[in-house]
């Protein structure tokens, strides 16, 4: 037998010594390693592996109006959350879920058998009614859950269908401003997660990790539903009267831009956008479609002249012969034979169209032109809405002597409605053109503090507070005394100006007897709160002129609007001049005090009607000072009780 040294086995020790010192080292190092730097991820993964997450949505942000009036809210409605390896008779399971959703058997157990750890049932299974929560939760399923949902609710049903726009059943934005602010609207989701075994039973002993969802913020607007609603009832009363091809209105804060309605017909109900055509609800009237304005665009025009100081409203003449001839072509204006020999002032008035075509002469091709783009025209406005048009312009080359003069009067170019409104603004608001905007405010739904807040853009200066002032003067009398007669209200100083736009037919003519008319007003006339733009497509049945379809629209609008802002009546506006067969209005007397013997001799112009047992008139409607048209109803009340109500009075 051969000995081995003692110094072979020392060595051999040493080494066996090193060698296993080496190898703890490494599985230290390596255990280290996996504990400090991949210990995260791996208890990430085996979190995963073990648990199952069942996902929370948020609650979409509201949409309030300027006041604070809900607009778009959210109403519970839970979805269905599968876990298939929980659910011990699938059968039975599936049968049960069935009757509750209303659907076939087999595709119920094709979901319930799924070996997925989570399984939704769509659309059946989203967004259920309180008669399917009762019902899912009496059965207490095992494997099936109730998720926190929600459905989009639109209280004022089909208004500002077109700007609110509908969400999706995945809580997505998908037109108007539910698209175009859906990241700040939608929020973020939570989930709720459990641990399960291999086969997917459910561990009670670990405790579930919830996440709670974040909702999104509410956003407050510049929409008063107050005007809206106005504009709504107006738009609906010219439908059923005239039936359009189409019609929209608009009502803007001229001091800021911020959009105060707005509305297009057809509309539809967000709720149910599904069963309506795309081409309905895809086209936001208002700031989609693009035109030839007509004679609402002569504000531009004068403005312009104006500016440039090219005329003098009130000495300056003009003498319309009922045509103009401008390079070998002769256009028209609206009025066989003319007006005759006119102030400046009473050609805005009288919408002369030679007259404004003079005005577009005298300023040239460069300075119109350029006017025309400094209020906006031929771009964007940069509204918070999908879908702007930006209109059409001739470009510089093609202008010539016919085009310079048809643009002067609001014929051969193309604008939006939006367009219009804001430069209009501009107009007769001291010269500023403002970006219009209806988001206000967004509001943090958890503390009710506001997060940010929409400051008003000014994106030029295009006119001094001089020219605007003659321009509000000048469109004042359009109203008191021109074309806009039919938007004059009593008590309020209320300017516009009409426009009767010709239609382009599909082979490059225009229509015969087939316009877009429209009117386009602002209150109070010397120092403006609120401007309306309405316009009516082809109305049937009526002479096809802005004054008559659209101007009483939006006088009727302005009327309502006005006392709802807090704007009092006042008496120091021009007097309407009355045409005929028109009457003026009747002042309505005071007849508190007197007794009813002397209503005969009082009421020439107007009926009453008595009621109460009395000699003494004791009170009246309407009140005194009200202008009523002749003939009108005026209600007494009388009595006995002459000191009483004398002493009431005084008081």
């Amino acid at each position: 037998m051969k000995r081995v040294s003692t110094v072979t086995v020392r060595k051999r020790l040493v080494a066996v010594f090193l060698i296993g010192i080496i190898v703890f080292a490494i599985i230290d190092l390596r255990l280290g390693y996996v504990q400090f730097v991949l210990g995260d991820q791996l208890v990430e993964k085996a979190d995963k592996l073990w648990s199952r997450n069942i996902e929370f949505q948020p609650e979409r942000g509201l949409i309030l109006d300027v006041n604070g009036e809900i607009l778009a809210e959210n109403v519970t409605a839970p979805s269905i959350v599968l876990v298939p390896r929980q659910i011990k008779d699938p059968e039975n399971t599936a049968k049960k879920l069935a009757e509750i959703l209303d659907m076939p058997f087999e595709e119920v157990l094709e979901h319930v058998t799924k070996s997925s750890m989570s399984e939704n049932i769509n659309p059946e299974g989203r967004k259920l009614s309180e008669e399917q929560v009762r019902a899912i939760r009496t059965l207490n399923l095992e494997g099936v859950y109730l998720a926190k949902d929600s459905i989009r609710n639109y209280p004022f049903g089909d208004d500002l269908s077109h700007v609110l726009g509908f969400a999706g059943i995945d809580n997505q934005g998908l037109m108007g401003l539910e698209l175009y602010y859906d990241e700040m609207l939608k929020g973020e989701e939570g989930s709720l997660s459990f641990y399960s075994d291999a086969k997917g039973k459910r561990l009670n002993q670990l405790a579930d990790v919830y996440t709670p969802p974040k909702d999104g913020y509410d956003l407050v607007t510049t929409i008063d539903s107050r005007i809206n609603t106005i504009m709504e009832r107006e738009l609906d009363l010219a439908v059923a009267k005239y039936n359009p091809d189409g019609a929209l209105a608009i009502a803007v804060d001229p001091d800021t831009g911020g959009i105060l309605g707005m509305t297009t017909r057809p509309n539809f109900h967000p709720e149910n956008y599904q069963e309506v055509d795309p081409t309905i609800y895809g086209r936001n009237l208002p700031i989609w479609s693009t035109y030839e304005p007509g004679s609402t665009f002569k504000i531009i025009t004068l403005a312009a002249a104006l500016e440039e100081k090219a005329v003098d409203l009130h000495e300056d003449h003009f003498h319309d012969h009922g045509s103009i001839e401008v390079g070998g072509a002769k256009l028209r204006c609206w009025k066989p034979g003319g007006h005759g020999e006119q102030t400046f002032l009473e050609v805005v008035q009288n919408s002369c169209n030679p007259g404004f075509v003079h005005l577009g002469e005298e300023l040239g091709k460069e300075k119109l032109f350029s006017y025309i783009k400094e209020f906006g025209f031929g771009q964007e406005t940069g509204i918070d809405l999908q879908g702007e048009g930006s209109g059409i312009l001739f470009k510089p080359e093609n202008v010539g002597p016919v085009e310079l003069a048809t643009t002067a009067f609001g014929q051969g170019v193309s604008v939006t409605p939006i367009q219009q409104v804001m430069a209009v603004s501009a107009a007769i608001n001291g010269g500023y053109l403002y970006e219009p905007f209806i988001a206000k405010q967004w509001v943090d739904p958890r503390t009710e503090e506001i997060v940010t807040s929409k400051e008003p853009k000014v994106k030029n200066r295009v006119i001094s507070e001089a020219t605007s002032e003659e321009i509000r003067k000048s469109l004042e009398s359009v109203v008191a005394k021109g074309t806009g007669r039919p938007a004059y209200v009593d008590g309020y100083r209320v300017g516009g100006k009409t426009g009767t736009a010709q239609k382009v037919g599909p082979n490059g003519g225009y229509l015969e007897n087939n316009h877009i008319v429209s009117f386009i007003g602002f209150a109070p006339a010397d120092d403006p709160e609120i401007v309306v733009y309405v316009a009516v497509d082809n109305p049937k049945g009526v002479r096809q002129f802005g004054g008559t379809v659209a101007a009483p629209i939006v006088g009727a609008i302005i009327k309502e609007s006005l006392p709802l802002m807090g704007v009092e009546p006042r008496k120091d506006g021009l007097e309407k001049e009355y045409l005929w067969p028109e009457q003026p209005k009747v002042e309505v007397p005071d007849l508190i005090g007197l007794d009813k013997d002397q209503l005969v001799q009082m009421m020439t112009d107007l009926s009453v009607e008595v009621s109460g047992t009395g000699d003494v008139i004791v009170d009246q409607d309407p009140a005194a000072g009200t202008k009523v048209e002749p003939g009108s109803k005026i209600r007494v009340y009388v009595s006995d009780e002459k000191k009483e109500k004398e002493k009431d009075r005084s008081e």
